[in-house]
């Protein structure tokens, strides 16, 4: 199962490319684009292509670790299939602010960033799943990707995810990566100090925070990112410094 992690970026290609597809279409529209249809076609494309599989190891994990409880007693409450207050508020916000930011990419012509988004987000699971252990002393469903994972498959994971999202993105996307990559470390460092290690639900937990910080900074940027979502600028700005 972790030979699957280098993987994980063209994963994340297929998926943003197929939700930038659907802005594009937006587009299209006689009436005019309307940003928050299309944002919502966005994030609910997104729940179902996934089936809602890192949605719920954020609800789970947010869950286990708003509750404060023991190690153990957190590991307990990520097994179980209720999902309580914590688990329900971290899914509201996080499916919100996916739709803010996703309709503010649009309307400000930086849709492509959705790739870079969903690149960045998968890229961050093989990063914690190869530097982390894993949590569960008796194993559980992540069990194969983390115990098998070796640095080869972290690095040829970077390696796929900087290619796709330097070609599909540009410049934004190295940067949309190196942002991912912070975020990751940061939760990595959280779940080893409170959990141990990591879980399935935590590497879905990390998928969903890193695309949801991804878009909202990308849409924070709105139009002054969009010169950097392909490399003419950079070329041009060389070619005028040579010119000079």
């Amino acid at each position: 199962m972790a030979a699957s992690l280098p993987w994980f970026p063209c994963v994340g290609l297929v998926l943003g490319a197929g939700l930038y597809g659907v802005t594009l279409l937006a587009a299209l529209s006689p009436w005019g684009v309307w940003t928050g249809g299309a944002a919502f076609l966005v994030v609910a494309g997104g729940v179902i292509l996934t089936r809602g599989l890192h949605l719920d190891g954020l609800a789970d994990a947010a869950d286990a670790l708003g509750s404060l409880a023991p190690r153990e007693r957190m590991l307990e409450i990520m097994k179980d299939s209720r999902v309580g207050t914590f688990g329900v508020l971290a899914l509201v916000l996080t499916l919100g602010a996916k739709w803010v930011a996703v309709a503010r990419l649009v309307e400000s012509g930086t849709a492509v960033c959705i790739v870079a988004a969903y690149v960045a987000s998968r890229a961050a699971q093989a990063e914690l799943a190869t530097v982390l252990p894993y949590a569960r002393a008796e194993g559980g469903t992540a069990r194969g990707f983390v115990g098998g994972a070796r640095g080869g498959h972290r690095l040829a994971a970077w390696i796929f995810a900087l290619a796709i999202a330097g070609v599909a993105c540009g410049p934004a996307g190295i940067g949309a990566l190196v942002g991912g990559w912070s975020v990751a470390r940061l939760l990595g460092r959280r779940f080893r100090k409170v959990l141990g290690g990591v879980t399935g639900d935590l590497l879905g937990a990390t998928s969903e925070i890193v695309e949801t910080v991804v878009l909202l900074a990308c849409a924070a940027a709105g139009r002054h990112l969009a010169p950097y979502t392909d490399w003419t600028s950079i070329a041009n700005a060389i070619g005028g410094g040579l010119s000079a």
